[in-house]
């Protein structure tokens, strides 16, 4: 049995289903049943992550949706993926983390990013300053002196540094996160390269844990978590079908600039994609692990040793929540038996 858990990070993806948008209450039950399926395989953490504005993704208040998971669930860890800082004031964070602490103790983790607003109008209808991505660093460490009871005014109620912090990053923060002596979620090519090499190991990941500071009173481990696409169908062209929509839903970003809700993939493979179109798709899906149980396996484990990973974030959301239910399930058990 792998010693490396696996965990879930669930963007609350909406979808198109007979010719209409699917609502956001039928969305959420399905990411709450979901993560009922994810605690009784085995997993180790169920994040929900936050985008403003965005039609494809009903997700846009983590704190809240993570409430309601931890209620439906009994044990398996909830948190965000994340909380986006520049989104926010600190102080509001803070106390919406130290609420939940006291709902659910011992359960929530804060997944912090740095990511603004999509378009201009999202930017301006945040609030947030042209400069605002520059002030991630302060903001985190005025966060992270209302949770450890440090700041210059007390966040009621108090989190008392129970809270893990976790940093998202393409790696460009990874030392950040050691200075802080926080975690560390890698995603993007900084974990997709290792589908493409046997010999190299990241060294953002050795710099990361060469740096780990201890902080007291937080008192974190040094943990790197490998965030990455990931289906498994019982065969390579069925997961490849899986993966489809998303890579889609990107491809089509890229000409219009709008995330649009998945489409199902046997309509997608019915349309007549261009050149660009076409070549856009295999990009997406280069940076994706996606085929048979033994195949995805064989991917991690790629992955794992080019990062170092103590624990593995599956992303990505499937058209069809079964099928989505159907992969975690075959993850989870080759994973086990690996």
């Amino acid at each position: 049995m792998s010693s490396v858990p696996l965990s879930i990070l669930d963007r609350a993806n909406t979808r198109v289903q007979h010719g209409q948008t699917v609502d956001a209450p039928q969305i959420f039950a399905e990411v709450t049943s979901r993560a009922r399926h994810a605690e009784q395989l085995g997993y180790q953490r169920f994040w929900v992550a936050q985008h403003h504005s965005v039609p494809g993704i009903t997700g846009s208040a983590p704190t809240l949706l993570l409430a309601h998971l931890a209620e439906a669930t009994s044990h398996i860890r909830v948190g965000t993926g994340g909380i986006m800082v520049p989104s926010h004031q600190p102080l509001i964070i803070a106390e919406q983390l130290g609420t939940l602490q006291a709902l659910y103790p011992d359960r929530v983790d804060a997944g912090l990013g740095a990511s603004v607003g999509f378009t201009k109008p999202v930017r301006a209808a945040l609030r947030q300053r042209v400069d605002a991505k520059e002030h991630f660093a302060d903001d985190v460490d005025e966060l992270m002196g209302y949770l450890d009871g440090t700041g210059a005014i007390t966040a009621y109620p108090q989190d008392r540094s129970q809270t893990p912090i976790f940093i998202l990053t393409g790696g460009g923060s990874a030392q950040f996160a050691a200075t802080r002596g926080a975690g560390l979620v890698l995603g993007g090519p900084a974990v997709s390269r290792g589908l493409k090499t046997k010999d190299e190991i990241n060294q953002t990941v050795v710099d990361y844990r060469e740096a780990f500071e201890h902080s007291t009173p937080r008192r974190q481990q040094p943990r790197v978590i490998a965030s990455i696409n990931v289906a498994v169908a019982d065969s390579h062209e069925a997961a490849r079908q899986l993966v489809l929509s998303e890579a889609w839903a990107l491809t089509r970003s890229r000409s219009i600039g709008v995330f649009q809700p998945l489409e199902d993939p046997a309509a997608i493979s019915a349309e007549q994609a261009s050149v660009q179109q076409q070549q856009r798709i295999d990009q997406a899906l280069a940076s994706t692990i996606y085929g048979t149980p033994d195949e995805v396996v064989d991917q991690l484990e790629q992955v794992l040793q080019y990062t170092l990973a103590d624990e593995i974030m599956v992303t990505g959301n499937i058209w069809d929540p079964a099928k989505q239910q159907t992969s975690d399930r075959l993850l989870m058990t080759a994973w086990q038996q690996r």
